[in-house]
């Protein structure tokens, strides 16, 4: 073969290589120098007796999310997780179970691992479309229905059965994550939370607590006021994946008593506590209505659930601690503990 022809052919043949080469980094989504993405994994565990401190690495948002865990008494038997969930600061501040009650206290005796996640101010734990400029990237939903769970219970020995109690935002939150994936929480209780999202009156609930309150963008989380994520991800519409979930749904009138008064002017004195209690009632009131529309849509596809609708009270903390301890009996049933 003459040189000329050697030169060609070597030639061809690396431009044979590069374009394979080419091809299988666009056909694998990448580039060549990039590397593996990080899995989702239990980056470190700190232990302050029965409390453990976990840091959990979500590979969907890329950063490290804060669990702490009350242990049960009896470490050495393998324990359900019951997760709680917090209010709109995500128990970044002091809208915490933690904080606010004395829940830990009454789970203390119970063989159960509870499941304390803190962040995801504003985010209603879903997955958002788009990253937020104030509230950033949140993929909650991924986190608690796909990345989350193995690992607590690989780490925690756990059976492999769980329970679901939200509160307010989180009480919306809890049944789309239900509803997100049947069967993952055997039992759901949701106190105070609005259920419905996709119509006016749902959108401005979620508004007023992402936007107003939190500083985020509900464009960012399921896009502009007519995009079908509203519906998608509204727990009444897609009630139907309820059924086969213990569930306990609770909600107040908004009619205040003494105690309420005496709460909201105790915590801010002056004309902050009263905005406060008049805020306070108006949306027990609205979430008294959003639970009604849910049982009533629960009952006409004959889903079963145990409803606690009281005849006063607005939106605070002692009503939800007492919920949970109402709930509890269904809590257990759900991760076959007695009850």
């Amino acid at each position: 073969m003459k040189p000329s022809a050697l030169r060609k052919n070597s030639v061809l043949r690396s431009t044979v290589v590069a374009l394979a080469a080419m091809l299988s980094v666009s056909l694998l989504g990448g580039t060549a120098s990039a590397e593996p993405q990080k899995p989702s994994a239990v980056t470190s565990i700190e232990k302050d007796g029965r409390t453990w401190h976990l840091k959990v690495y979500s590979a969907a948002m890329g950063t490290d999310v804060k669990i702490d865990v009350q242990r049960p008494a009896d470490e050495s038997k393998s324990a359900p997780n019951i997760y709680m969930l917090n209010g709109l600061d995500g128990g970044e501040g002091t809208a915490s179970w933690q904080a606010q009650t004395k829940a830990l206290e009454f789970l203390a005796d119970k063989s159960v691992n509870v499941i304390q996640p803190v962040g995801g101010r504003g985010s209603y734990y879903t997955d958002w479309i788009k990253p937020d400029p104030a509230l950033g990237v949140n993929k909650w939903k991924t986190f608690f229905t796909e990345e989350l769970p193995p690992l607590l219970d690989k780490t925690l020995q756990s059976t492999g059965r769980n329970a679901l109690a939200g509160l307010s935002t989180s009480g919306t939150s809890v049944l789309q994550l239900a509803e997100a994936k049947p069967g993952l929480f055997k039992s759901v209780a949701a106190y105070s939370g609005c259920a419905q999202i996709a119509d006016p009156a749902g959108q401005r609930f979620v508004k007023l607590a992402t936007e107003t309150w939190a500083g985020g963008n509900t464009e960012n989380m399921y896009g502009p006021d007519n995009s079908p994520l509203w519906a998608e991800n509204d727990p009444v519409v897609n009630a139907e994946k309820l059924r086969g979930t213990l569930l306990y749904v609770s909600s107040g009138s908004g009619i205040p008593v003494l105690d309420d008064v005496k709460y909201y002017l105790g915590s801010s004195p002056g004309p902050t506590g009263a905005v406060n209690l008049g805020l306070g009632v108006i949306i027990e009131a609205a979430v008294n209505g959003c639970t009604n529309n849910l049982k009533n849509r629960l009952d006409s596809l004959n889903i079963p659930a145990t409803y606690q609708f009281n005849p006063v009270g607005t939106h605070y903390w002692p009503y939800w601690e007492e919920a949970l301890h109402n709930s509890w009996p269904l809590l257990a049933q759900g991760m076959d503990l007695p009850h």
